[in-house]
């Protein structure tokens, strides 16, 4: 099974730049399948972590930045890929 990690944060308006090099500089434990970084209007942050785990694992996480950089707690999903339908 494959499950899919979503991150999302929202910067403090204007440090979208700043976020996004925090989240480059984060390691994840473990080796996921796949990790992608995406960047959405409103200095917004999606990070992306592809596992080869059941949907209940225990899966290592980003952490919260720190509260100067961000406008809200980050928000976060646990997808389970649906391949083939």
């Amino acid at each position: 099974m494959t499950v899919a990690l979503m991150w999302e944060a929202r910067a403090v308006a204007g440090r979208g730049d700043d976020l996004l090099a925090w989240v480059r500089r984060q390691e994840v434990a473990g080796a996921p399948v796949r990790r992608e970084v995406l960047r959405a209007p409103q200095d917004r942050v999606l990070v992306i972590t592809w596992w080869d785990a059941a949907y209940d694992a225990d899966l290592p996480e980003l952490p919260e930045p720190d509260g100067d950089l961000v406008t809200r707690a980050v928000h976060r999903w646990r997808f389970e890929s649906m391949a083939g339908d």
